[in-house]
Parts: C-alpha cells; sequence; structure tokens
C-alpha cells in the first residue's frame, strides 16, 4: 500500500503532513480501508506512487492529472488551501522577479527567459505559458530547474529572468528562504483548479473523501495554519480536464 502527500512536504509542513496522514489513516481503518502506517516520500512519492495499483491515497498536479492520470486514477477531492482571489479548492500561479530588475509589470518581460520546475507543471509551465498568450506575451523557455525552489533560485541568480511559482508554495518558501522571499511579485495567472487528491483506479472515492475531510476538521489548528488548510471540497472532473494544455518547451524553442 502507497500513501504520499509530497507536494507541499518540506519544513514544517513535513511533520504537520505526518499528523494529517495519521488522522486520515485512522478514518480509513475505522471504514475498513487498509492503510500504510506512514507515508512515501522522495522520488517514489510522485509518479511511481500515482500509478501504482496499490495506491491509497496521494497528491497530484493538475496538469499531469488532466494530461496522463484522469482515466487512470480516482479522483478523491482536492485540498482548499484558502488562496485570495481564488474559489475554494483553487489556486493560482505568482510570477517572480528580481528586486532590482527595472522591469516592472508583466507585459515588460514579452520575450523573457522563464525558469520552469518541469514541463508537465501546471503552475511552474502551462499557467504562466496560458497566462503570457492571453496577453498577447512569449515567455522563451529558459532553464528547467525541477522544483519551484530553484527556479526561483535561478531568477536570484540571473540565470533566468522570471519564474511562476504554486501560490502555496510560494507562501510556504517565504516563510523559510529570504532569497524567495527577497523576490519581487510581479503578477498573478488566473485561478485554476487546485492539485487533486487521488486514489488507485476501481477505488470506491466517498469513505476516503470523508476520511480525508473529517482529518483535516480534527488536525491542529497549528498544523492546518502550518499547510495553510482551510478544508476539503469536492470538484467536477471536467474542470480540471477544461483547463487549456500550452505548448511544450520544446515546441517554443522550435519557433524563437
Amino acid at each position: 500500500m502507497i500513501a504520499s502527500l509530497g507536494m507541499y512536504d518540506f519544513g514544517p509542513a513535513q511533520g504537520a503532513n505526518d499528523r494529517l496522514w495519521s488522522l486520515i489513516r485512522a478514518g480509513l481503518r475505522a471504514r475498513g480501508i487498509a492503510a500504510p502506517e506512514t507515508l512515501t516520500r522522495g522520488e517514489r512519492a510522485y509518479w511511481e506512487a500515482w500509478t501504482a495499483p496499490d495506491l491509497v491515497l496521494s497528491q497530484t498536479c493538475g496538469y499531469p492529472f488532466r494530461a496522463r492520470l484522469h482515466d487512470r486514477v480516482t479522483y478523491v477531492g482536492t485540498p482548499d488551501y484558502g488562496v485570495e482571489g481564488c474559489a475554494p479548492g483553487h489556486y493560482r500561479s505568482v510570477f517572480v522577479a528580481r528586486p532590482d530588475d527595472p522591469r516592472r509589470d508583466l507585459a515588460d518581460f514579452d520575450g523573457a527567459r522563464l525558469a520552469y520546475n518541469e514541463p508537465l507543471s501546471q503552475s511552474g509551465w502551462a499557467a504562466p505559458q496560458t497566462h503570457a498568450a492571453r496577453l498577447g506575451l512569449r515567455l522563451l523557455p529558459g532553464v528547467q530547474t525541477g522544483g519551484h525552489r530553484l527556479s526561483a533560485q535561478a531568477v536570484a541568480e540571473g540565470r533566468a529572468d522570471i519564474a511562476a511559482l504554486d501560490a502555496v508554495t510560494h507562501a510556504l518558501l517565504c516563510d523559510l528562504d529570504p532569497q524567495v522571499a527577497g523576490l519581487r511579485v510581479v503578477a498573478l495567472t488566473d485561478p485554476t483548479p487546485g492539485l487533486p487528491f487521488i486514489t488507485a483506479a476501481g477505488r470506491d472515492p466517498a469513505p476516503i473523501h470523508d476520511a480525508v475531510a473529517e482529518a483535516i476538521v480534527s488536525l491542529s489548528p497549528a498544523d492546518r495554519a502550518t499547510l495553510r488548510l482551510k478544508g476539503f471540497v469536492r470538484l467536477a472532473v471536467a474542470d480540471y480536464l477544461a483547463v487549456p494544455d500550452p505548448p511544450s518547451p520544446g515546441q517554443i524553442a522550435a519557433t524563437i
């Protein structure tokens, strides 16, 4: 059995996630659902977990969910992080640049080099590309970093001009990393459905949803504050599938 909560799992959030999982685990077992004792972490917490036939619970990103997973897993629900300007269960990306960069508005970054965590990231690649395209702007693929924190570092060090960070990750990192906190917020993308919780295909999502929702309510206020958790909602899978897919970095690079 596999369970992972790897999308927001660094710094103090790790301990809070462990305590959240202990409550979810108890709720699952009370409903007759077998659940692993501990969370899977590291590289196995992502694609390997998401596609495992014995997946009990994990959190994925909206882009992988709509592009590769929605017909291979079961949607459970979406955490609500109370992101400002977003409906429950939705989030957005935060464009960041160096504080001394003379470009002030997003339009000034037309043709700029974007640091991005990976091409299949909703917040790091898809959202900023879609947002820029709607404004008639181009953000060129700069450095692929492998993580939001690394994208912020690439901007701070001048290896890229701008990056788009998941708003929840940005808030968590600002509490931990002065380098991220020191970057200037340039703009915000439009909201999209947040990072969904999934379970293996064929599982009944209803009791799992109820166990997660109860666990969030039972979690200590301190841990809820650490994780930015406000609640747990169900969105329509169609809402995820309706989010547009942008060109890949390679496709954009081929037009330069």
